[in-house]
């Protein structure tokens, strides 16, 4: 199914629950905690162009990415 046809059937109101694959879902109880970090501007631009062209925010772009490279030293150190 097409993201925008999953979004149609979510936005008319539409039971979407049996269209998911919740067999991998993992509910995340961890605590957030608040860093900052400092980036050089060209690294920053970079972030920005990419979160714009997949339509997420910057942050969500380096969550997703540090999580990725977390996830991948895991399983190479387990390997």
């Amino acid at each position: 199914m097409k993201a925008s046809d999953f979004d149609k059937e979510f936005d008319d109101g539409n039971d979407i629950l049996a269209k998911l694959d919740l067999s991998k879902a993992k509910k995340t109880t961890q605590i957030t905690k608040r860093v900052n970090v400092d980036f050089p501007e060209w690294m920053i631009d970079s972030l920005d162009r990419e979160a714009s062209r997949v339509g997420v925010t910057r942050q969500s772009i380096i969550k997703v990415w540090l999580a990725e490279r977390l996830e991948n030293l895991h399983h190479v150190k387990q390997g």
